[in-house]
């Protein structure tokens, strides 16, 4: 769930940039790169109507330059379209140059979306006779997660209703795929507490779980903290290697506190895409330092933290990452892009106002939110484009109240008490992005959503654990209600305070 790689989007980002990586390398392991003269790119539904705004075309390009999101220079990101139209061509895999016309290569096909998934994409490669070399269908699938298709998977109009019969061969898709859910985030770079949909079913792993119900009875059972069962599910999936679980964790905490700083000492006054949005986060910074700067000071007890009104620091460190996504900068999927500010933000309060935090609470609180995680996107998703912003910004909450709970002492029940109540209040949270761009609404979301967080664990851990709605209810809501959602709800742009608020 936690996978380090550039802004603004994971699903119209990251994912578009793997999956390009996955075809342009599938032709060189094939020994057919070099029959490659011509290339195409086609966007099809959420991709392609907000994809100018999230870089997509740019994204796929990267990608099949051979870039990953986890090292691809930034600067090379925000002139790439520049670059190729300069030169017309484009090099694949580092070391294949062809003729590319960019406005011509990269298609956005706005009226028509594939079945299977609103972020679906098509790659054909042609050569010097205008013969098939190779033809591959991938679907960003949300939080960077990427599923290979087929070349005949089914398309309807853009705003035609998946029908049942489709839900019914989307799942058998989705069945018959679930091993592909991810490239090169589904091994040693991946803490996804289940990377593949099945992987808590594998027998390698010592602890099983496929509900939060399952998760609880386990921890009751071994009496064992979630934290604890995910650890070792962890390292039964990677071999043992404690030290490297423990140290991948920690450099994505590292990421996320450079991200947090980046932000809060960024020199760039607006943010791009032409809505013209102000970067806050550092004169906030100024302005809150000028009492008492959190990024150098103490740490508070537990109960003090608790009982603390310090929000405006939590606003802070949550607008620092979301702007720094927004402009293109170096960040950790957590689990989408889009909300990519909550977590840091939380891990930030545990860091900076509780004096017993430490790198093991850090490692402690990735593993929970982590378990949550797996959860919303095994059993409903995490993709904008197929639940709206509840998909997005309401995991991140229950994510990062789940793992704030973990390492203040909250038992397992207390635990799926916060997670639950991060994401009640976010259920039918919309997609909606100003211009397609994620800025409007989705960096001050990010704000709001850390702070209901902290609140959940708050109200959690005044009770004994118990409570009405389970975890495992609220997502199954979450997602039926986001398949009721009208696609302009749903990261395409065509709704609410995107045709609302006039784009100066």
């Amino acid at each position: 769930m936690f996978s380090v790689g550039v802004g603004p989007s994971s699903s119209h980002t990251v994912g578009p940039m793997r999956a390009a990586y996955a075809f342009v390398k599938s032709l060189k392991d094939k020994g057919i790169l070099s029959k490659v003269n011509h290339i195409t790119v086609t966007l099809y539904g959420s991709l392609s109507l907000t994809g100018l705004g999230h870089g997509t075309d740019r994204a796929c390009v990267a990608g099949l330059e051979g870039n990953l999101p986890d090292d691809v220079d930034t600067e090379h990101m925000m002139t790439i379209r520049e670059d190729c139209k300069k030169t017309g061509t484009l090099t694949l895999a580092h070391e294949h140059t062809i003729s590319f016309d960019y406005d011509e290569d990269v298609i956005f096909e706005k009226w028509k979306r594939m079945v299977s998934h609103p972020n679906g994409m098509r790659f054909i490669a042609k050569d010097s006779d205008g013969n098939l070399v190779d033809e591959q269908v991938w679907y960003s699938i949300g939080g960077g997660f990427i599923r290979q298709g087929f070349a005949d998977d089914a398309m309807i109009g853009l705003h035609d209703r998946v029908t049942e019969q489709d839900e019914s061969n989307k799942t058998e898709d989705s069945a018959e795929n679930s091993g592909k859910d991810s490239v090169e985030n589904n091994g040693k770079d991946s803490t996804d507490t289940s990377s593949e949909d099945n992987k808590t079913k594998d027998s390698t792993v010592p602890y099983p779980f496929t509900s939060c119900d399952e998760l609880i009875r386990i921890c009751r059972k071994e009496h064992m903290s979630i934290s604890d069962v995910v650890w070792q599910n962890e390292l039964a999936l990677h071999e043992g290697d404690s030290n490297y679980v423990r140290n991948y964790l920690l450099h994505v905490w590292n990421v996320m506190s450079k991200c947090v700083e980046n932000g809060c000492n960024s020199k760039q006054p607006i943010l791009p895409g032409g809505l013209d949005v102000p970067r806050r986060a550092p004169h906030m910074y100024e302005r809150l330092a000028a009492n008492s700067d959190m990024l150098k000071s103490n740490r508070r007890r537990v109960d003090l933290a608790l009982e603390s009104s310090d929000s405006a620091w939590v606003n802070l460190f949550a607008l620092a990452v979301s702007e720094e996504n927004a402009g293109g900068g170096r960040i950790v999927t957590a689990p989408t892009n889009g909300s990519a500010g909550i977590i840091p933000a939380v891990l930030q309060y545990y860091w900076r106002f509780v004096d017993s935090s430490d790198e093991d609470g850090i490692v402690r609180f990735l593993l929970a939110a982590g378990a949550v995680g797996y959860l919303f996107k095994r059993n409903a998703s995490i993709s904008g484009a197929e639940v709206g912003c509840q998909g997005e910004v309401g995991s991140a909450c229950s994510m990062a109240a789940a793992g704030l709970c973990e390492v203040l002492g909250g038992t397992p029940e207390q635990v799926e008490n916060a997670a639950e109540i991060g994401i009640e209040h976010h259920l039918g949270l919309t997609c909606d992005p100003v211009g397609g761009l994620v800025q409007i609404p989705c960096i001050e979301r990010n704000a709001m959503a850390a702070n209901t967080a902290i609140n959940a664990v708050r109200m959690a851990m005044l009770g004994d654990g118990s409570h009405i709605v389970s975890l495992d209810k609220a997502i199954k809501t979450m997602k039926e209600t986001g398949h009721d959602m009208m696609s302009k709800y749903r990261e395409t742009s065509k709704g609410g305070l995107a045709v609302n608020v006039v784009e100066c």
